[in-house]
């Protein structure tokens, strides 16, 4: 989805972390912390971690498509559309919501605790989802288990990156942020050319073994340069004051709506109409996610030069645009169109919050807890997302994929709209400016 805590602090208010024991608090030396190196083979490994993390949290989130045509089949369980998309929306939803409690701890110099008990609920939460045999089990095992762990490792890692980087920061962040698109392209390969050989369980285990070996790169390299003395409040409370990031925050839960849909559904939708066979189908989430790596990394690059956004505004409309073209959609090479460019898309909505977020909250010390605040509003809409869109599609056939798309569709478009009018508000209707 995306990113999450960006912390940008003062120099004053930053201490030196000890790198050999991430729970100590020296004290600060005088003249206080150099400055960040901006590169070098330590600084990038930060990147190569974040990469890691990503492919393991969001990358299974932009996998659930995959899941779900699987659990419609109901050769694991029976549940309507709605009660399955369940699963994947409380996934997403405590991915943005456990940063809350993440984030402090986080500040507290917590990372190696963080970093170890994420990672074990992810592995530990997939391994269970391989005994599943029931919804109720799925939906402990894959919502739950998962998605808290996931969250437990997800702020520390769009922390950390920030802390070595004063230019390029974008960038930095759409390269790690990449690593989701390639979760999302490996995991749904893994589990479909699985389940036809080993069954369900084992490919599962298979994935959960894959998260495991991966998880070893951040446990080994990542580290605070700084740590901040006083640990952030949970919630500013002064944000809900502040027009232009309460209205970036509703238009952030409006389109994680519309992209719930596309993570959730495209790969269904041509195995259901008949575009393509159900080969095809499985493959049209790795297809999704492979386009949306340049979605994550050029946008984001392109942020840096022109404004973040004069960068998400058009591309949110873009999103809408193109969902509303998969009504048109009428075989498999359409499909295939459609699954890029709307990866594209996608992949821009989830990379570029965290930096508007920054550029939107003027006291640099409070930016970790503004943007985990902001998450946690737009996760609702990740939450809603995939039900909603259930309960619109139906279970009896025909299913209603035009309203579907429409919904999906209509939401990217109005967000669009919104974060025009936040662009407004940051610069007036002056064209030719960074914002």
């Amino acid at each position: 989805m995306a990113s999450q805590v960006v912390e940008d602090v003062p120099k004053e208010e930053m201490a030196p972390m000890n790198l050999d024991n991430d729970t100590a608090n020296p004290p600060a030396p005088t003249g206080g912390p150099s400055a960040p190196p901006n590169g070098g083979l330590v600084a990038w490994l930060q990147v190569v971690a974040g990469f890691m993390i990503f492919f393991n949290t969001w990358g299974m989130i932009t996998s659930f498509s995959v899941f779900q045509t699987y659990y419609e089949s109901g050769e694991l369980f029976e549940a309507s559309s709605s009660n399955i998309s369940w699963i994947g929306s409380i996934q997403c939803f405590l991915l943005q919501l456990t940063g809350l409690i993440a984030g402090p701890i986080y500040d507290r110099g917590y990372l190696r605790l963080l970093l170890v008990t994420g990672s074990f609920m992810v592995v530990f939460g997939l391994m269970m989802l391989s005994l599943s045999t029931e919804y109720w089990q799925a939906l402990l095992s894959q919502a739950f288990c998962v998605g808290i762990g996931g969250g437990l490792l997800f702020v520390p890692i769009v922390s950390v990156i920030p802390m070595w980087f004063t230019t390029n920061i974008g960038l930095a962040i759409g390269i790690a942020s990449s690593g989701s698109s390639l979760g999302g392209v490996i995991y749904p390969i893994v589990l479909y050319r699985l389940i036809s050989q080993v069954g369900f369980p084992w490919a599962v285990r298979c994935i959960g073994f894959i998260a495991l070996a991966t998880f070893i790169i951040p446990l080994a390299v990542l580290r605070m340069r700084v740590r901040v003395p006083k640990p952030r409040a949970v919630v500013d409370w002064s944000a809900f004051c502040d027009a232009p990031y309460m209205v970036f925050a509703l238009a952030l839960l409006i389109v994680f709506i519309g992209n719930a849909v596309l993570i959730f559904y495209i790969s269904f939708y041509p195995a259901d109409r008949g575009f393509t066979d159900t080969s095809l189908a499985f493959y049209i989430t790795a297809i999704f996610n492979a386009g949306s790596v340049l979605g994550r990394i050029l946008p984001n690059a392109l942020s840096d030069r022109i404004g973040v956004f004069n960068t998400i505004a058009p591309f949110t409309l873009l999103l809408g645009v193109t969902m509303l073209c998969l009504l048109g959609v009428r075989n498999a090479a359409g499909m295939v169109v459609e699954a890029v460019v709307t990866g594209l898309f996608s992949g821009v909505v989830v990379a570029l919050p965290p930096v508007c977020f920054r550029m939107l909250t003027e006291n640099k010390s409070m930016i970790g807890t503004r943007t985990g605040q902001g998450f946690a509003i737009g996760g609702l809409g990740l939450l809603l997302g995939g039900p909603s869109a259930g309960s619109i599609l139906g279970s009896v056939d025909p299913l209603n994929w035009t309203g579907l798309w429409v919904y999906g569709g209509v939401t990217a478009c109005v967000a669009g709209l919104i974060l025009v009018g936040v662009r407004i508000m940051r610069s007036g209707l002056v064209l030719k400016i960074k914002v």
